[in-house]
């Protein structure tokens, strides 16, 4: 099946998604709620994004019940269309319980060779950034505004994001920061919203490291339509999440890439 040939039947289904996150998450958000961890180490999860995943679920399983499914929180889901859709209910739980507004829902959509179309939407802030083959739109309540990323082409001019001052590793977090060293302006713990920004030409860069899929499929198609470039830190494909490097142009993407690789 041809994605740009079925545009209109997707899009109205991403926001149909993306609605009903908002809803669910907007129910606990800054309220008292339980928080479990997945692990040893401090892994949070809450009835929220167990919630929210769940009711994008049942919604694509009424209106696309042929498409796969890769979601954070419960088991992937085969189909038979040869699309995936991507879902990550609350990315940046821990903002989540924070009561920061830098979380965000990530719905994604895939075909066989990655990436095809991407939702960031903030639910508390009312913002939705959409990237597809037809470009990349930002819009809250009745506002609407093309996005386009910054021509920043310079690391002495760039300001880079990333979620934590470690970044993963101890090689990957000195990694990180000889490309933070090199630039203008260095910012922490936007989640998936440094993606967004990136996308809506107010930062240059976003680096990470040890992400799933559901943390970078949507944010790909997102930049990519914005005119951004987003690879592992080899230049390779990032939508199978690891270590990601997402640049507004082609001598950012050079710059960092070669101070990642030491």
């Amino acid at each position: 099946m041809s994605f740009a040939a079925d545009v209109a039947a997707i899009r109205p289904v991403a926001h149909a998604l993306a609605d009903a996150a908002r809803t669910t998450t907007l129910r606990h958000f800054r309220q008292p709620i339980d928080v479990e961890s997945k692990g040893t180490a401090f892994d949070p999860v809450t009835v929220a994004d167990r919630e929210t995943e769940a009711a994008m679920r049942d919604l694509l399983a009424r209106l696309r019940p042929g498409d796969a499914i890769l979601g954070e929180e419960a088991a992937p889901k085969s189909g038979t269309s040869g699309l995936t859709w991507v879902l990550d209910p609350i990315d940046g739980t821990r903002g989540f319980v924070s009561g920061t507004p830098t979380w965000g829902v990530l719905i994604g959509l895939m075909d066989e060779a990655g990436p095809i179309y991407g939702i960031v939407d903030q639910p508390f802030t009312g913002e939705r950034f959409e990237g597809s083959a037809g470009g990349a739109v930002w819009t809250r309540a009745d506002a609407r505004r093309d996005l386009r990323v910054r021509g920043t082409t310079m690391l002495a001019e760039a300001t880079i994001l990333t979620t934590f001052p470690e970044v993963g590793t101890t090689e990957e977090g000195a990694a990180f920061h000889r490309v933070a060293r090199a630039c203008r302006l260095t910012r922490y713990g936007m989640d998936c919203y440094a993606y967004a920004l990136l996308a809506a030409g107010h930062v240059d860069l976003v680096i990470e490291a040890g992400l799933h899929p559901y943390d970078i499929v949507a944010p790909i198609a997102l930049i990519e339509a914005a005119g951004g470039i987003v690879t592992d830190w080899r230049g390779g494909p990032a939508h199978g999440g690891g270590r990601v490097l997402a640049a507004a142009t082609p001598g950012l993407h050079e710059a960092a890439m070669r101070l990642l690789d030491g």
